[in-house]
């Protein structure tokens, strides 16, 4: 398998710890590299990039933890564009250590964080899915 580059992004709202919503990406990527931009209307923008398979092995545990692999798989196929996987998680339940998937807009008022996988080849999104979701 080829180059896997993940990147994470979640608003920090006013009203928000920056810590807090930090620790909730940690919670689902593991060992990633940390960003912050300045604020644009009151709103932070944390990004997080990881590379390669193991960065997503904290998401392929919390999976099995919670028993959701049918449901993120059919979410994961749909979120699939060529290279690229695209996927959103509710940043509160992330924080405490949990997986909600969750729409790009409107279902929080904090906002989601939004996840996207990018691989060299098309045809390793399908590799990728099939390693999160498998079943046992």
């Amino acid at each position: 398998m080829s180059a896997i580059d993940v990147y994470v992004e979640a608003e920090i709202h006013p009203t928000e710890d920056p810590e807090r919503v930090r620790q909730a990406v940690e919670n689902i990527l593991w060992n990633p590299e940390f960003e912050v931009k300045p604020p644009l209307e009151g709103v932070s923008l944390l990004t997080a990039r990881a590379k390669g398979r193991e960065s997503l092995t904290k998401l392929y545990n919390l999976l099995r933890r919670e028993r959701i692999r049918d449901a993120a798989r059919t979410l994961l196929l749909q979120g699939r564009r060529g290279k690229s996987l695209v996927f959103y998680l509710n940043k509160q339940v992330a924080y405490m250590g949990h997986l909600s998937f969750s729409e790009p807009e409107a279902e929080s008022p904090l906002g989601p964080i939004r996840v996207q996988i990018r691989c060299e080849d098309p045809r390793e999104t399908s590799e990728i899915i099939e390693w999160l979701t498998k079943t046992t």
